[in-house]
């Protein structure tokens, strides 16, 4: 299919078929948007909704050159895709959006740290994992011998000793670089034989470190921007995490209006740089040290679901807007605040739990999203519940927001084995 670059699309495809690509498909089905999907397995929750499935690995680079076939520009559900492989279908007959080029500073959390220093971007210190490994110099004359008048080769070297960079000092966090979400790939390192023990078993090419930061607040910021290069920001939310897991979003993130801002300025700093076509979401950390760029997700995010309800035009279908080339919708609130907690499982069959879930649907205000995933252990995110707050001021909206919480953690409690 032939598009002019100015030209709407008609049908648009998706590399990726779970609860972010069905909540697309939904919100392409109230466009009049046709959505393809590619995913490995035929009751993933996409499936459910889209105009047709290219059953196969989300890494099946000929798969998605069939999906291409079928619609004229593809998105992508996560980032983890096989970006040079994909390169090779990239032309004037598809689009990808974003951008292959755009994608690549993103795809790896090293690259992310990269591009946030070379804009100047507040983000917290950090160093490849594998250059506390680096050899510490000889000073001059300390050289071992060497040449052929040696009766013995000079001794092998000893394995190096991690040694942490100038102005390191532990409790540090260790993150792979790629692939890591909800708390995997994230490890606290208290002190030095934590550091030796996780050298032992990872390539340390593969790790960063990052200093420990210390905040008062996480906060999420959901950013777009069109192929025209207009850039617009979904309010800036708070979130919470339960064991490294998004277990709460609040709307509006309860700050100061100059730190949205600045967090808009970031985002449309990072957009504008890229030349990024799509959704972006920033998470950031927030404290005595100011604002900080936690991690770059290109994508729709689980901290912009509450936009489904709470926004003129959610995060869905401005994804599906700007990759179909349709005007993006108004970000703008309809409601004064809301609260999105996330449902998290096993999905063990157990009767009981549709039970839950009919009640959590019947609070007032409350809008349950549930993703229809088929088995998964603890920890899995099922479905998320939207709540619409009522509460006018800050002090309101907090009260209101602590009795929905317990509320819905009454009917759906966090249990001691939800981990990653």
């Amino acid at each position: 299919m032939t598009q002019s670059p100015s030209a709407a699309i008609d049908a648009i495809g998706i590399v990726g078929g779970g609860q972010l690509a069905w909540m697309l498909a939904e919100a392409a089905r109230e466009l009049g948007v046709a959505l393809h999907v590619q995913t490995p397995a035929a009751d993933d929750p996409a499936t459910r909704c889209a105009a047709s499935v290219v059953l196969a690995p989300v890494d099946d680079v000929e798969a998605t050159r069939q999906l291409a076939s079928r619609c004229g520009a593809i998105s992508f559900e996560n980032e983890w895709i096989p970006l040079e492989a994909l390169s090779a279908l990239e032309g004037p007959r598809l689009a990808f959006r974003p951008a292959l080029d755009a994608l690549r500073p993103l795809i790896s959390k090293a690259s992310q740290r990269r591009l946030l220093n070379d804009l100047h971007l507040p983000a917290p210190r950090w160093c490849p994992l594998a250059e506390v490994l680096r050899p510490i110099p000889l000073a001059p004359g300390l050289a071992p011998e060497a040449g052929p008048g040696l009766a013995e080769p000079p001794p092998l070297p000893a394995p190096p000793v991690p040694r942490l960079p100038d102005g390191f000092a532990f409790p540090l966090m260790a993150k792979a670089s790629r692939g890591g979400y909800d708390g995997r790939g994230t490890i606290p390192l208290p002190d030095r034989s934590a550091l030796e023990e996780l050298l032992g078993r990872v390539d340390p090419d593969d790790w960063i470190l990052e200093e420990l930061v210390s905040f008062d607040q996480e906060l999420a910021l959901v950013a777009c921007r069109d192929r025209h290069g207009q850039v617009a920001c979904f309010p800036l939310v708070q979130t919470h995490q339960h064991r490294r897991v998004c277990d709460w979003v609040l709307f509006p993130a309860p700050v100061d209006h100059r730190v949205e801002v600045f967090a808009r300025n970031v985002a449309a700093s990072v957009l504008t740089a890229l030349d990024y076509v799509g959704v972006l979401t920033i998470e950031f950390f927030y404290g005595k040290a100011g604002l900080q760029v936690n991690e770059l997700a290109p994508r729709t995010h689980n901290s912009g679901h509450f936009s489904i309800e709470a926004c003129r035009t959610s995060q869905f279908a401005q994804q599906v807007r700007i990759v179909a080339g349709l005007p993006m919708g108004s970000t703008e609130p309809l409601v004064p605040g809301a609260l999105m907690v996330n449902l998290l499982g096993p999905d063990d069959g157990d009767p009981e739990q549709l039970q839950r879930r009919r009640v959590l649907e019947a609070l007032p205000g409350a809008h349950l999203h549930w993703y229809g995933k088929k088995g998964g252990g603890a920890g899995r995110k099922l479905g998320h519940l939207t709540l619409l707050l009522q509460g006018v001021s800050p002090g309101e909206r907090q009260r209101e927001m602590g009795r929905r919480l317990e509320q819905v953690r009454a009917i759906w409690p966090l249990s001691s084995s939800d981990t990653p």
